[in-house]
């Protein structure tokens, strides 16, 4: 973790890190998925973009379509063992935005088959009064 030239307090680098691991977290499959996403729902602002990339023409989301379709994977029964976690990464703070960029990785099971892949994430978090949330995110899968 990195912070701006006035420093970044403990309680928010350790608020910050539990966002972005609350986040990775939610993309597991098995018992419990409707909770996790919910959880990343209460993540992120209201109004908040999300975009994907993978080397194709950008595509923007709010939340709701960003998380309907994983739900839809990760509860489906399609996917077995699928999870995603953050491998590192990098957060800046100055006042009451942050930005974490850094690098994740995935794995599951489908059709018998073992798949995986890495990437990168950025999460813009913004400071609220219920405490860091996610204004933005972005991703590129490795190609």
């Amino acid at each position: 973790m990195r912070a701006d030239e006035g420093g970044m307090a403990g309680s928010d680098e350790a608020e910050i890190e539990d966002v972005v691991r609350a986040f990775f977290a939610a993309f597991t499959s098995g018992p419990d998925t409707a909770a996790r996403l919910d959880t990343l729902r209460d993540l992120f602002l209201p109004g908040a973009v999300i975009v994907s990339t993978g080397g194709r023409e950008p595509s923007l989301m709010d939340v709701d379509a960003f998380i309907a379709p994983r739900e839809a994977l990760l509860s489906g029964g399609t996917l077995v063992g699928f999870r995603e976690w953050a491998v590192g990464g990098r957060t800046d703070v100055f006042g009451d935005v942050a930005h974490w960029f850094g690098s994740y990785a995935k794995e599951w099971e489908q059709d018998g088959q073992s798949f995986g892949g890495r990437g990168m994430k950025s999460l813009q978090l913004v400071r609220t009064p219920q405490g860091w949330r996610i204004s933005a995110a972005a991703w590129d899968d490795e190609r």
